[in-house]
């Protein structure tokens, strides 16, 4: 439903909400940290209502472009507040200052080992549905780099999912190969 005195970054927002929450869920482990993070996006769209660009789909990718810089800042001051606790907890108590190992999937583990600029544009490739030039366009890269950071972040996944090298090089959330030759041809049946 159109609102007649909706502006064009209220409109944004309301038709991209959903989509923003889930790109933040899928990036943030705290339950209320996705929703601040949405939030703090609107905020900033709104402020900077005059750079909004025509078109649903610019819209929509001019919102992630602003959330992806609003999920950086966010991870910063979580890293500046997790090396403080170290530190604090290294100085109260030595004793339990080991991290425990990171409890994740075999895939998302692989794609967080990827460079930032390379995890993001799988993420936004394959989590948020744009294609690989619009990723790009959001990262701030040409469409032909935006392809050449896709393969190689491909090649890196494969290595790091397959690290034996075998040869039938597939993704693991893929079907597993299937040797035809084990079943009967249309000819012998």
């Amino acid at each position: 439903m159109t609102h007649s005195n909706e502006s064009p970054v209220e409109a944004a927002v309301r038709a991209n909400s959903v989509d923003l929450l889930h790109y933040f869920e899928r990036r943030t482990t705290a339950t209320d940290a996705a929703a601040d993070l949405v939030a703090e996006t609107m905020l900033i769209a709104w402020q900077r209502e005059q750079e909004h660009p025509d078109g649903a789909e610019a819209s929509r990718m001019w919102l992630f472009g602003i959330a992806r810089k609003v999920l950086m800042n966010s991870e910063r001051g979580q890293r500046r507040r997790h090396r403080l606790a170290s530190k604090l907890k290294m100085l109260l108590r030595p004793e339990e200052a080991s991290q425990a190992a990171d409890e994740g999937v075999e895939v998302r583990d692989a794609v967080q080992q990827l460079d930032p600029e390379l995890s993001e544009l799988v993420r936004l490739v394959h989590w948020e549905g744009f294609s690989i030039t619009d990723a790009g366009q959001i990262l701030g890269l040409p469409s032909s780099t935006a392809r050449g950071h896709y393969q190689r972040a491909k090649q890196q996944l494969r290595g790091a999912l397959d690290p034996s090298g075998s040869e039938a090089q597939h993704c693991p959330a893929t079907l597993p190969h299937v040797d035809l030759s084990t079943f009967p041809s249309h000819g012998d049946a």
